[in-house]
């Protein structure tokens, strides 16, 4: 944790920031300002409003993806997103993918993709030196809210409350590099915070919560 804070190439969450401040005895802002200076000034973001772009962007972000990618959200329901996760793993074996849940599945389809990534790929294996695949279920939603986001090492989209519709859900924000790697590196913190969901008997004990809105 520590070589790569000093290194700049994680982002120190806030539970290490806490902890580091302790030890060294300064603010936050003394250790960790060279961290978060400049992310908004220099951030590249593009609007999309409509369905057919905000799906657009959620397949490119994840057909784009070569070395990691993390989708966060349980209502995942668009069936052209979920078989483009599908098919990117099983074209790039070395490609590091998290799913993070926050809550059970609302959706059977999030449930059935969860089972052909398994299907996919063992997290137990190390063939290519790591784990390639996680699966993390975020129980405490009450502290822990729910969130929803598609992000690679080269791009990632956010969902944003509709511009067109209370019924609809098809806004987002499109975010370059640099966005990207905070949210890949906020995908595998709340990751490690989970509980695991890594083998198909985990995964078809869990119960699908509903039909409710959603595409992250």
């Amino acid at each position: 944790m520590l070589s790569g804070w000093e290194l700049g190439r994680h982002t120190t969450s806030i539970g290490h920031r806490k902890t580091l401040c302790e030890i060294y005895e300064q603010p936050p802002d003394a250790l960790f300002a060279h961290q978060d200076q400049g992310l908004a000034g220099s951030a590249v973001l593009r609007l999309v409003a409509g369905f057919g772009e905000l799906q657009q962007a959620m397949l490119d972000t994840a057909a784009g993806a070569r070395e990691c990618l993390v989708a966060a959200g349980s209502r995942s329901r668009d069936g052209r997103y979920l078989a483009a996760v599908e098919d990117v793993l099983a074209r790039r074996p070395g490609l590091v993918c998290y799913r993070i849940l926050f809550g059970v599945p609302r959706h059977r389809v999030l449930k059935d993709h969860l089972v052909r990534l398994l299907e996919l790929r063992d997290p137990a294996d190390r063939s290519v030196g790591v784990q390639t695949l996680h699966i993390g279920l975020v129980e405490d939603t009450g502290s822990s809210p729910e969130r929803f986001f598609c992000a690679s090492e080269r791009m990632a989209v956010v969902p944003i409350p509709s511009l067109t519709s209370h019924e609809a859900f098809d806004s987002g924000v499109v975010f370059g590099p640099a966005v990207a790697a905070r949210l890949v590196d906020h995908g595998r913190q709340a990751y490690a915070a989970a509980r695991r969901v890594e083998t198909l008997a985990e995964v078809r004990g869990l119960k699908v919560a509903g039909d409710a809105e959603g595409l992250a």
